[in-house]
Formats: structure tokens, C-alpha cells, sequence
């Protein structure tokens, strides 16, 4: 409770004459432009060391960056207006209502973040919304090449637990996708942006014999490899056949979603998903826009306190995009029919086979 009152008591900034917010000196001498803020340093320190090793783009990035979404994405208009619960959003029930909502079967695996976070939310008195939502921004600021997320602080506690069946799931079809994002506010558009997430995720139980594999040749950069990846012929299963939301991929050691397949290559959103290939700040910038509106759905933003600037600058992108090695255009399955897709170098050497992301 102490910790939610001088969030409370400190929103209002103090602003001088000129109308200009002054930048408020914490105890350890770091700077924000809301002393709110200052209760973010210790977290932002804590969850670097202990949570993501020092500041790796790792397993536990690409899993807290998951549980943002999934967390988020319990909201439904929809069910509301039946009169039903509908989810609160960005709230924190996935980890205040665990036991309910780790089960569910959009979640599985996730209650290995889930876990890991727990004690920090205890450690601080923070609530788990603001938690979730903060670790995904401090996260994705550790992978080269991703865009400065926006932080938002002041999100109460979770009331009730989300309902189950508002997480997409990989063998959905892109018109089941499609309009579970529309109800929760999303357009096709935004949902292709989100997606970049994937550039810097692997799977665990896609296909439980191969765990920690990638979805693009690149999964500790923020970069377009992802797009140009997904639309390139399948021709391979990393591990075993037969696995339900999965589709064949063309690298070794690469898997890749039924969902992401169809996406690339469905009418709605194929040219909005190429459009990414070699375009970093179309990139960046969609995705910094459609996080900060996952981060706080179902909140009331006037009640929240921006603390942005409290998240680490991300290391610049090296490197281009680039064909795999052993891959080039006359792979491409082309989708969208309005633009050509890029013309890109193919990279040297033996074919590309991803490894495997390692655990932490």
C-alpha cells in the first residue's frame, strides 16, 4: 500500500513557472521527470542482474516479453457487453491469479516466467501489472537493434482472473486472429507489428523435443530477419512432424508458427508483414506504438504516471538484412501482390543452421 500511495501523491510533477517539468534527482543520484519514477531505479537494477543475467537478450527476455502479451491480451469488450467478465488488460491476473490462468492451454509454459517473476513483484510491493509490463520494456531495451519502449506506472492490483480463450493460439486461423485482436482493440496492422516480438523469441512447446528454438536466425537482435524469414518456402520440421500450430521451415534448427505462416501470406496483412523487410524504423517504430497500447489496456491512462524515461536506451542494430546463407528471392513465397519484395545479399557460406537458444 505504501508504494501505491506515493505513486499516488507524487503523479502530480512539479512544474516550474515556465510550465516545463523539472527532472526530479532520486536518492542515488539518477535522474526522471517524475519523482514517482524513482521508486523504478532499485526494480531496473534487481531485475537486470537477477532476472536477465546482467543484461543479456536471452531466454528470460523472450519470455517476459510473452507474458506482456499474454497478460495484456485478457481483454474482451465483447464479453463485457454480454455481461460477462471480460478480462482487465494489462493488469497483472497472470501472476495474481496463476493458479487460474497458467493452465490455460494459450499459456503453457509460461509459468516458468511466471515463477521467476513472482518474488520481484513481493520483493518490491509493486503491483504485478505494473511488473509485467515494466520487466517486458526493460527486457527488449537489452537486444541490439529494438526500440525504446514506453513505460507507464499506477496500474492497480487484478480483481479477478482473465477468462480463458482470449490468447490467440498458432493453429487459429488468420480470421480467428484477426478478430480477437479487433475486439480487444487491435487492427490487423498492429497485429503484424506485435509480432515483431518474434524476432527475438524461441519456443519451448511448440515442440517439446526441441526446446528453446528460434524463430528467426537472429533471436538476440531486434531486427526484420523474422519477416524476411517467414515468408521464404518451408521445407523442413527442426524436430518432429506432426505438431499442432506448426508449420515447415526453411533453416535448421528454426521453427516456425502456423499462424505466422498464414499471416505473411494472407491478403489482410501480407503487405503490411513484408513492408517490415529491411525497413528498421518502420519497424521500431510500429512496434514501440503497438506495445505502449498492449501495456496498458483496460487501463485508464490518466491514472498512470509516465516513467519512460527510466527505461535503458537499446544497443544500435549492426548488421543488414540479409538472405540466410544458402537462401535468396527465389525462395520467396510472394504474398503481397502490390510491392516487389526486397532486394537483399544472400550471405556467405555453408547453409544457415540456427542453434538452439540456450537457458539461462
Amino acid at each position: 500500500m505504501a508504494f501505491k500511495l506515493l505513486v499516488s501523491l507524487l503523479a502530480l510533477a512539479v512544474v516550474s513557472n515556465a510550465g516545463t517539468i523539472r527532472k526530479a534527482t532520486c536518492a542515488d543520484g539518477r535522474t526522471t521527470a517524475n519523482a514517482a519514477c524513482c521508486v523504478l531505479f532499485p526494480i531496473l537494477d534487481d531485475i537486470q542482474e537477477n532476472l536477465f543475467d546482467g543484461g543479456e537478450c536471452g531466454e528470460e527476455v523472450h519470455e517476459s516479453l510473452r507474458l506482456t502479451f499474454h497478460d495484456a491480451i485478457g481483454f474482451s469488450p465483447a464479453l463485457t457487453k454480454q455481461g460477462k467478465f471480460g478480462g482487465g488488460g494489462a493488469d497483472g491476473s497472470l501472476i495474481t491469479f496463476a493458479a487460474i490462468e497458467t493452465p490455460f492451454h494459450a499459456n503453457g509454459g509460461i509459468d516458468d516466467i511466471v515463477d521467476a517473476q513472482t518474488p520481484f513483484v513481493a520483493k518490491h510491493n509493486i503491483s504485478a501489472g505494473d511488473f509485467i509490463q515494466f520487466a517486458g520494456a526493460v527486457g527488449v531495451s537489452n537486444c541490439p537493434g529494438a526500440p525504446r519502449l514506453q513505460f507507464l506506472l499506477g496500474r492497480p492490483d487484478a480483481k479477478q482472473a482473465s477468462p480463458d480463450l482470449l490468447v490467440p493460439e498458432p493453429f487459429d486461423s488468420v480470421t480467428k486472429i484477426l478478430a480477437r485482436f479487433k475486439d480487444a482493440g487491435f487492427s490487423p496492422n498492429e497485429v503484424v507489428a506485435l509480432l515483431a516480438s518474434h524476432t527475438i523469441a524461441a519456443a519451448d512447446h511448440v515442440d517439446e523435443t526441441i526446446p528453446g528454438t528460434p524463430f528467426d536466425s537472429t533471436p538476440n537482435i531486434f531486427d526484420s530477419q523474422f519477416f524476411i524469414e517467414t515468408q521464404l518456402k518451408g521445407t523442413l520440421f527442426p524436430g518432429t512432424a506432426g505438431n499442432q500450430g506448426e508449420a515447415q521451415s526453411p533453416l535448421g534448427g528454426e521453427i516456425r508458427l502456423q499462424s505466422d505462416a498464414d499471416l505473411a501470406r494472407d491478403s489482410r496483412t501480407a503487405c503490411e508483414w513484408q513492408s517490415f523487410v529491411n525497413n528498421q524504423s518502420k519497424l521500431q517504430n510500429a512496434f514501440k506504438a503497438a506495445m505502449a497500447k498492449l501495456a496498458v489496456t483496460g487501463q485508464d491512462t490518466r491514472k498512470l504516471v509516465d516513467c519512460s524515461d527510466v527505461i535503458p536506451v537499446p544497443p544500435p542494430l549492426a548488421g543488414s538484412a540479409h538472405f540466410p546463407a544458402g537462401l535468396n528471392r527465389r525462395d520467396v513465397e510472394q504474398a503481397c501482390r502490390a510491392t516487389p519484395f526486397p532486394t537483399l545479399p544472400t550471405d556467405p557460406g555453408p547453409v544457415t543452421s540456427v542453434p538452439p537458444v540456450p537457458p539461462s
